[in-house]
């Protein structure tokens, strides 16, 4: 009877262990399920024009996003996420802005925020040449094997294992500046925005690049952080350049396989920069390298603080995008309004390809220096912490490690390659030895998408 006691008793303790457990894992990561469900449906609808199914299907249709339900409400063009009635999350979309997910703040004060954004220019670019418009013009282009070519774009639209697509979408590849190959997926378009995810960080670099050149922020300098102004605080130290190189030694947990702070800072924070300026330091700065999203949302912040709240949410368009041409580009902000220039922009493929030229070029596009002088130099350039050589100033790198170069992150590609690099296989590739820019946009959730091949595939068209 004892022995039945006992074993009734550890049979109770564990059942009620098991339920705390589940309570708490519920609890942490239903939001995360509503919260990225809501805000990636409401995007798709209203900013891309895609459909729900489509949506439903494929970037929603993984494990454990299945579990969610996402009402799209077009009356007042917003998406309500929740997993088996709980954790509601809601997204709403604001012309202009995108989606943006509700957190901390009200509906209504997210809604009632106003803000200049900028005047789109009139024009039709289906009649100006490229880059500045859509009006390709055909080019021979004598250096460039196109059967090889053809190959490698085709072969990355072939799905060899449908159980596991790796679901390319777009491709743009230039030479010299100009289109020498662009496909698309059924369904896809040279008009169909797509995310960039992390890309993201990368035209954040360049807008803090802007600011440099215009005197109004100093990449040595402590980075403007009001949390961190006491001299005696180690964050003090923290450079707006150890920011640019994912070097602030913040503790901050990059995880998206569970609740972390990267997930409670996407899906719950309002103000995500301020959320990532309240960690403590946990590395002297300059010394490891740990990719965060939070330093770049943190950035984001700076550069609004730095512009000032009449110019911020034109600053973008009027400074970077409409002067490449980047007329289908929009960054998205966080309920508080700053954008989330770690992960929330869409764009058509073009205007990806757009982008990359201003890197190839040298910070200069239709013949004005957007760029500081040396800034893409420095962007290229290996922060000393990233051991493989891998990272610069928000870009990825391919420079391989100090002492053993054939050590790198693209084995078969040209060691002066660097690139945006987004979730799910989004790439801007720029090789300025091979003066090429390669896009490739797509929607690859099992890691299984060649890109070092690829690009090599590319490279090796080029005679």
């Amino acid at each position: 009877m004892k022995i039945k006691k006992i074993i009734l008793s550890s049979l109770l303790v564990i059942i009620i262990a098991a339920l705390s457990y589940g309570i708490y894992y519920c609890s942490v990561s239903f939001p995360i399920v509503s919260g990225y469900g809501a805000k990636n449906m409401c995007s798709a609808v209203f900013l891309a024009g895609r459909s729900e199914q489509q949506e439903r299907e494929q970037e929603l249709g993984f494990s454990p996003m299945t579990l969610g339900t996402f009402t799209v409400d077009y009356k007042d063009s917003s998406v309500t996420g929740s997993v088996f009635g709980f954790a509601k999350r809601k997204a709403i979309y604001r012309t202009g802005l995108g989606a943006t997910l509700i957190n901390e703040l009200s509906e209504n004060e997210v809604r009632n925020q106003k803000f200049r954004l900028a005047v789109k220019p009139f024009i039709n670019t289906d009649t100006i040449a490229w880059p500045m418009g859509d009006k390709i013009n055909a080019v021979i282009d004598s250096s460039i094997d196109m059967l090889k070519l053809n190959d490698a774009v085709e072969n990355i639209f072939v799905e060899k294992d449908t159980a596991n697509p790796i679901r390319t979408r777009a491709v743009v590849v230039l030479h010299d500046g100009n289109i020498v190959a662009e496909q698309y997926a059924n369904g896809f378009t040279k008009d169909t925005k797509l995310i960039g995810w992390s890309m993201t960080k990368s035209i954040t670099s360049a807008l803090t690049g802007i600011l440099v050149k215009q005197g109004k922020l100093q990449v040595d300098a402590p980075a403007p952080v009001a949390e961190w102004k006491d001299a005696n605080d180690p964050r003090h130290q923290i450079t707006l350049k150890n920011i640019l190189q994912q070097t602030t030694g913040l503790d901050f947990l990059e995880d998206y396989t569970k609740s972390s702070d990267a997930t409670k800072m996407l899906f719950q924070k309002a103000a995500m920069g301020t959320y990532t300026a309240s960690h403590e330091a946990k590395d002297k700065p300059g010394t490891v390298f740990y990719y965060s999203s939070g330093n770049t949302n943190l950035l984001s912040r700076i550069i609004r603080e730095t512009v000032g709240e009449n110019d911020y949410h034109a600053f973008p368009y009027e400074q970077l995008f409409y002067k490449l041409g980047m007329y289908n580009t929009i960054m998205e902000p966080d309920a508080s309004g700053t954008f989330v220039g770690s992960s929330y922009s869409y764009g058509v493929a073009r205007d990806w390809a757009r982008f990359g030229l201003l890197y190839l070029n040298d910070g200069v596009y239709n013949g004005e220096r957007l760029l500081p002088d040396g800034w893409v130099k420095q962007t290229a350039t290996p922060s000393d912490a990233a051991k493989k050589g891998e990272y610069g100033y928000h870009f990825w790198l391919n420079a391989g490690a100090k002492n053993d170069p054939a050590n790198r992150s693209y084995p078969h590609c040209p060691a002066d390659m660097y690139c945006c690099d987004g979730y799910e296989g989004q790439f801007v590739f720029i090789i300025p030895s091979k003066n090429l820019v390669i896009v490739r946009l797509g929607l690859t959730q099992h890691d299984n998408f060649d890109a070092d091949k690829f690009v090599a595939d590319v490279v090796a068209s080029v005679k």
